[in-house]
């Protein structure tokens, strides 16, 4: 039955946009492993006879040109090639075995890095007015994104249309203050503590500090965007405020590493996305006497 409802969602939302008169969808994606689970469902939709725009940089992991749905590529301010050994040498360090102190250094400076390289790569994006002009003149139906890095929230804004959030999560919880879910301390812990929702009272202790701690997470993460959305929408935005627009969250969160905790009626857990069936398992095992 819960297997059911994870995928429950996904395939009503699905259904609805294929009874009604085929749309327009503008995507926004976010590199990396994120790329790999949207572009399941934007190929599904476009099968179902939608029109799909996707903006995708020049230079990208693996977010490539397709020939299920129309690709818009802008430019940016690297070579496919600094941007392959980047990469790999984020893939080497995540081996070392470096003292605690150290780990945390390379952890902020890996954060630093990534951070001004994709808001410079948004920077780009925003600033190319013909392709910006041609998004506005093309009469989306709505935005679909991963907003992990918020990019594509600044470009909903400013062509003022509807967003759909397709995700796993948003660091320091974002996610459930954008939604304006209850998200006490007490019961919901931090990422990378290891408890569950039924904490002692010294792991709820730390639990709460490194919820304090959560604040220099996210202003490193995402002050570039902070600016770059006021500078480019001409109005003080905090980043909370562009997560706060979605219409509606789909979270891509797996049944089996969550647990129960109060959302908002827009929000969809649709994990079951991630577990594409390859072939199906055989009717007897070989294993069994």
């Amino acid at each position: 039955m819960w297997r059911y409802r994870v995928n429950d969602g996904l395939v009503l939302l699905l259904s609805f946009w294929s009874l009604a008169e085929a749309g327009k969808l503008l995507v926004v994606p976010q590199d990396g492993s994120h790329w790999l689970s949207m572009r399941v469902v934007v190929e599904k939709l476009w099968e179902r006879g939608h029109d799909i725009v996707a903006v995708i940089p020049e230079a990208s992991l693996l977010m490539k040109s397709s020939e299920n749905f129309t690709v818009k590529t802008y430019s940016v301010p690297y070579t496919q090639e600094s941007l392959d050994r980047y990469y790999h040498s984020i893939g080497k360090d995540c081996f070392l075995n470096l003292p605690l102190l150290e780990k945390i250094a390379s952890l902020l400076k890996n954060i630093s890095e990534i951070t001004t390289m994709f808001s410079s790569t948004c920077r780009h994006l925003l600033y190319d007015e013909e392709l910006m002009k041609h998004l506005q003149d093309s009469n989306f139906d709505a935005v679909m994104m991963d907003p992990v890095l918020p990019c594509g929230p600044i470009v909903a804004e400013f062509l003022s249309l509807p967003s759909v959030y397709f995700m796993r999560g948003l660091p320091c919880g974002l996610d459930y203050k954008a939604a304006q879910c209850p998200s006490p301390s007490s019961f919901v812990p931090r990422f990378f503590t290891s408890s569950s929702d039924h904490m002692t009272f010294t792991e709820r202790v730390k639990n709460l500090l490194l919820g304090f701690s959560e604040h220099l997470l996210c202003y490193l993460l995402y002050s570039k965007y902070e600016n770059l959305a006021s500078e480019f929408l001409h109005r003080d935005v905090t980043v909370l405020e562009l997560f706060s627009t979605a219409s509606i969250w789909l979270m891509r969160y797996d049944f089996v590493f969550e647990y129960p905790r109060p959302i908002m009626p827009n929000m969809v857990y649709v994990g079951g996305i991630n577990c594409k069936q390859k072939k199906p398992l055989p009717k007897v095992s070989h294993f069994l006497g």
